[in-house]
């Protein structure tokens, strides 16, 4: 076995003994889509937005893009409990590279956000009726794992760089907050002041919801979307070298 499937086993039984954690990353987002989207929604009667579909069926990519930030908040908080058990010091010794160790994680990342997003999307086809562009199912594919990987990267700099759980937490509950609610993600921006519309298009979460919501229901611009997706692809790719040189500091 090679130290990336190793590490990627590795994580998958600690998470599979943590029914809790579980829950979270392939359950909890749904009970943003049944209650705050079917809630607002019905506060609408069902009205269309101004591209013609309902709210229900706008929240869906915001749904997905709240998943893999919480995934990937509870992915990079494994580094603490590597830490408090001991072997977070002694895994840097082992025959790998530093790479490996984070790309160990992240593929289970990956994997549980593309599972979350399977669950998610059913029921809202399912039981929300939400029309799904069927026919867009790689690029849904590439921007669940793609984001699931970017936002553990970006999460796992934190992990590596604090010390204190508690500071940990308190910082990403605040990238939690800015990153959701100046974006894209709740609602429409076209209507909003100038100075949020700017703020969400440099929001790297918009960037990723925009790619989710032109391929589950269609919203958006070809050509938009194509550059928010090579934004993010970006976004992600220095988020990994950050958190490798990160990584590397250790020990």
């Amino acid at each position: 076995m090679t130290p990336l499937a190793a590490m990627a086993y590795r994580e998958a039984r600690i998470r599979a003994t943590n029914f809790a954690f579980l829950f979270w990353d392939l359950l909890y987002p749904l009970f943003y889509l049944l209650v705050f989207g079917v809630g607002v929604n019905a506060s609408l009667n069902g009205a269309a937005l101004g591209d013609g579909v309902s709210y229900n069926a706008f929240f869906l990519a915001g749904v997905l893009g709240i998943a893999s930030f919480g995934i990937a908040n509870n992915s990079a908080w494994s580094f603490f409990l590597d830490r408090d058990n001991g072997i977070f010091f002694e895994m840097l010794t082992y025959p790998m590279r530093r790479s490996d160790y984070l790309l160990g994680k992240m593929f289970l990342n990956i994997g549980i956000a593309i599972v979350q997003a399977a669950i998610t999307i059913a029921v809202a086809a399912e039981l929300l009726g939400i029309g799904m562009r069927w026919s867009r199912w790689p690029l849904l594919l590439a921007a669940v794992a793609g984001g699931a990987a970017a936002w553990f990267f970006l999460y796992s700099i934190f992990a590596l760089r604090i010390r204190r759980n508690d500071l940990f937490n308190s910082v990403t509950s605040i990238f939690y907050f800015v990153f959701l609610f100046a974006s894209s993600l709740f609602y429409p921006i076209e209507a909003l002041p100038r100075w949020f519309r700017v703020t969400a298009l440099c929001n790297p979460i918009t960037w990723q919801v925009d790619v989710l919501r032109y391929a589950t229901v269609g919203l958006g611009q070809g050509a938009a979307v194509a550059w928010e997706a090579a934004a993010f692809a970006i976004f992600g790719i220095a988020c990994f070298a950050f958190a490798v040189h990160s990584l590397a500091r250790q020990g």
